[in-house]
């Protein structure tokens, strides 16, 4: 066979040949693409997360929910009260709302622009379902619940901060702190003023109350928050 014969009519054309040898590549690069790791899947965002934010800008927003809390549970027994209060206990949660209330702002103030509710799509309503508020014992067993969990936050919050102003005006707010949980606890159990389960009465730590991260303390009410999900992962530690 002659070299003319084989470039001749008979053989392929070199534009039939480059058409074969591209479409070759096209399919081999369609294989290689399919044997090739896929895409990761997006990060699933979940809902009715509640960021605090960091430092401590996140922490003053973690004393100010537990504000907004206290104060929301409050306003429902002196809007609602139960039928079996004694007398001047109404004097005495209207007290306690109105204290709430003050500290409430003040924290308000000192957050400014930096409030978790500037990131919320709608405002937070607290959930009290797991809770009793149609007697006497019910509400003076939550309200100690609630006034010795905000000292544990305190205690176990206050060394977090960097801001020697900030510590300062978040240790007037838990003094007062404790002074309402122990005038709680008196009204629940007249002559009682602290015991056991909020006090460390052991070696160096006589009479100090017990401390509690903000962790432990936003996993014992989050019963509270839903359907919100309060996130605590950015809030220092240590």
């Amino acid at each position: 066979m002659s070299d003319s014969s084989f470039f001749g009519s008979g053989a392929l054309e070199r534009r039939t040949f480059l058409r074969v040898v591209g479409a070759s590549a096209a399919t081999a690069s369609l294989v290689l693409a399919g044997c090739s790791d896929p895409a990761p899947e997006p990060t699933p965002t979940v809902q009715n997360q509640l960021l605090l934010g960091e430092s401590d800008t996140g922490l003053l927003n973690y004393f100010y929910l537990l504000k907004q809390l206290e104060v929301a549970f409050y306003q429902k027994i002196v809007d609602t009260p139960p039928s079996n209060l004694v007398a001047g206990d109404k004097a005495a949660f209207d007290d306690l709302r109105d204290h709430g209330l003050a500290h409430r702002e003040t924290l308000r103030f000192a957050l400014g622009a930096s409030t978790y509710e500037t990131r919320l799509e709608r405002p937070l309503a607290f959930d009290f379902s797991s809770i009793v508020l149609t007697s006497r014992v019910g509400v003076l067993t939550a309200a100690q619940q609630l006034e010795d969990l905000s000292v544990a936050a305190y205690a176990g919050a206050l060394p977090l901060l960097v801001a020697p102003t900030t510590v300062a005006l978040l240790a007037k707010i838990a003094s007062v702190e404790a002074r309402h949980a122990a005038f709680v606890r008196d009204l629940r159990t007249p002559g009682t003023f602290a015991g056991n389960d909020v006090v460390v009465n052991a070696g160096a730590l006589q009479s100090v109350s017990l401390a509690k991260t903000p962790v432990q303390v936003v996993e014992e009410a989050k019963a509270f928050f839903l359907p919100f999900v309060v996130v605590t992962q950015s809030l220092p530690s240590a």
